[in-house]
């Protein structure tokens, strides 16, 4: 169908528009009484607030938007501050905008003007069109019907990633100050078959995937626990494939520092259906299990975890 110039402007105007919508707050802090345990949990892409002018700014209708969310894991891991750790987690869409990024990771085939300098436009997130600013979701569909602004862009990642990030900062920075070392768990969920554009199309995922980035980003001994203990919970557990750990796990951890990041990919047909992006009956054992795998993990022998050489400070900038 041909699209005037005029449904262009309109649809750019309302993904600006979008931009100042207050998400009321943009992200949760949910805190333990008294935190007795060096974890963070952080859930950067279970927000599911999806401002009518981003839906209209969109060529997407209100439940194919939703294919990158990884839905309900902010519920699945809601107990966190009850075992004693903080938990994190973003109320805006991953489609909206994603943490689990560099700052200013833009495909510059989404805007109508020029990036700056500073913008990688070369990372293969962006080349898969998973940017800091989404151009597509999970299924490599189009989100948006017009280009955008850069300025459009900088503003979502000045009020909405540079928060995050900041927030996510000092949680980190608390916890290591308290205990002499810090673990952050990235909590996420992953379609049950791969995509028709990964490696091996439409096969089956295993039960959860654990990312260390190769065992770069935490102590091998935290990995192999974590494994160990979702093993014997029952699940099936990869390391590394499809999913090795975003930005999150590479620019937070730095185990030598005893800042330790381990991501955590949950297959979604355990806790929902994936078509209507609704609960499913396994949601309530999966939360139990989940808060079983994060009361063990915390046992752990921290001298693990201890840091070898002095810890820098924290930023996502």
């Amino acid at each position: 169908m041909a699209r005037h110039r005029g449904d262009d402007r309109k649809a750019g105007a309302a993904a600006k528009a979008a931009s100042h919508k207050d998400f009321t707050p943009p992200f949760t802090v949910a805190r333990p009484e008294t935190q007795t345990v060096p974890f963070v949990l952080n859930s950067p892409h279970s927000g599911r607030i999806y401002p009518q002018a981003f839906l209209a700014a969109s060529r997407l209708d209100a439940l194919s938007i939703r294919r990158s969310e990884d839905s309900f894991v902010d519920e699945i891991f809601a107990a966190a501050p009850r075992l004693g750790a903080p938990l994190l987690h973003a109320n805006f869409p991953r489609a909206y905008l994603d943490t689990n990024r560099e700052p200013y990771e833009l495909d510059p085939a989404m805007f109508h003007d020029t990036l700056p300098p500073h913008a990688n436009t070369r990372s293969v997130r962006v080349a898969g069109g998973l940017g800091t600013i989404a151009r597509v979701v999970a299924d490599s569909t189009e989100i948006y019907r017009a280009p955008l602004s850069y300025a459009e862009a900088d503003h979502r990642i000045r009020t909405l990633y540079m928060p995050y990030h900041q927030a996510l900062s000092e949680l980190l920075e608390n916890t290591f100050h308290r205990f002499g070392c810090a673990v952050l768990i990235d909590c996420h969920s992953m379609p049950s078959l791969a995509g028709p554009i990964e490696d091996d199309p439409m096969v089956p995922r295993a039960d959860i995937v654990l990312g260390d980035r190769y065992g770069v980003s935490a102590a091998p001994a935290l990995t192999d626990a974590a494994e160990r203990i979702l093993t014997d919970l029952g699940y099936v557990v990869t390391r590394n494939t499809p999913y090795a750990g975003g930005f999150n796990t590479e620019h937070y951890g730095r185990p030598a520092h005893g800042l330790h990041a381990l991501q955590i990919e949950i297959n979604r047909a355990l806790y929902m259906d994936e078509t209507r992006v609704t609960r499913g009956r396994g949601i309530h054992k999966l939360t139990r299990d989940m808060s079983e795998f994060v009361t063990r993990l915390a046992l752990v022998d921290r001298a693990f975890l201890a840091p070898t050489v002095p810890p820098t400070a924290l930023s996502a900038e």
